[in-house]
């Protein structure tokens, strides 16, 4: 009897199924896949599966990029989150810089947004409160100078 774990591990049919099983649900960078499947297919399989998926279109991480942004920035992230988010997926630095600048979004404005959603139309009572409000900011990805003009 054959070990199954050990001929699907280096069949790149499989390999590239099980990626595109993947990329069926959603966008994954291609480092996202390489440490999904690499559990179960040997490297060199898996590393020509992708490159496959690449050059048919299949998987492309500026695709991911741009709709990465696209979906957390609608959840309210600003640009410098996004970027450090996209580079811990695999994705380089300028790629991830393209992918935020290209993006259709009026970043001070989301940044007023998601702190009015926070903490309400009144302006802070006091610096601590301020300080509150821009650690908030921070920490969600806009720079200081986010809120910009009201």
């Amino acid at each position: 009897m054959a070990d199954n774990g050990k001929d699907s591990e280096r069949d790149p049919v499989a390999a590239r199924k099980a990626a595109m099983d993947l990329l069926a649900r959603r966008e994954h960078s291609r480092r996202e896949l390489l440490r999904k499947l690499g559990r179960r297919f040997a490297p060199q399989v898996l590393e020509g599966a992708l490159e496959q998926l690449a050059r048919d279109g299949l998987q492309s991480d500026a695709r991911f990029a741009e709709a990465y942004v696209r979906q957390r920035s609608e959840r309210g992230y600003g640009p410098l989150r996004l970027v450090r988010e996209l580079r811990e997926r695999g994705i380089d630095s300028g790629l991830a810089d393209r992918a935020v600048a290209g993006a259709d979004c009026d970043w001070a404005r989301l940044a007023r947004w998601v702190a009015e959603k926070k903490f309400g139309a009144e302006p802070p009572e006091d610096r601590r409160e301020l300080a509150k409000r821009l650690r908030f900011l921070y920490n969600r990805g806009f720079d200081t100078g986010a809120l910009g003009d009201p």
